[in-house]
């Protein structure tokens, strides 16, 4: 755990630990936020954003050490290839091997996942004790939010906590690509 955590980093924790859905500050956007292995917190994100289960969500973690289970069946090329990338912004498609509920990997044989550049997001996957969903802030189809204002525009009261703080200074959500072919498939 973090040396400083403050309180409201530590209700954020408790928050999602208890399956409810935060919004918090990443690397470019503000995102929300869930434990992946919480169905109901899952399917409640989805349907706050109004995003089709289909597609899948991106797993962000506070270190590699995280995201282990995912990568451990990785050549060790491919998790240097990672290891270089991260923290940032850049999130890669790696096989899930059915170690992530479907409503995380969508209609996919591969997961998306990022070790984050942002100190809050960092610490909160920290003191929540492993990976976590994060989804830009917005309904699907709708500009992701730069300002918790938007934030709060989108999704009123509807949330069940907010990290506060600032987006980084990243300009645009993460790169994502295959970590076997280096095909983008969001710049």
């Amino acid at each position: 755990m973090p040396p400083a955590v403050s309180f409201r980093m530590r209700l954020c924790a408790n928050v999602v630990a208890s399956g409810g859905v935060i919004a918090c500050p990443t690397e470019a956007v503000w995102g929300l936020s869930c434990d992946p292995f919480s169905e109901s917190a899952v399917e409640r994100l989805l349907d706050l954003k109004q995003r089709p289960a289909d597609k899948g969500l991106i797993l962000v973690a506070g270190d590699e050490s995280q995201l282990a289970f995912l990568l451990e069946d990785l050549p060790q090329a491919l998790r240097a290839k990672l290891r270089v990338s991260w923290p940032g912004a850049n999130t890669w498609l790696v096989p899930h091997h059915g170690r992530v509920p479907a409503l995380v990997h969508g209609r996919f044989s591969t997961v998306a996942v990022r070790v984050s550049g942002h100190p809050l997001v960092r610490d909160l996957c920290r003191v929540h004790g492993g990976p976590l969903v994060s989804s830009s802030a917005n309904v699907a189809g709708s500009p992701a939010p730069r300002t918790l204002l938007a934030v709060r525009n989108y999704f009123g009261d509807q949330l069940d906590g907010v990290l506060p703080g600032k987006v980084g200074a990243v300009g645009r959500p993460s790169t994502i690509r295959d970590v076997f072919s280096d095909e983008i498939f969001r710049a």
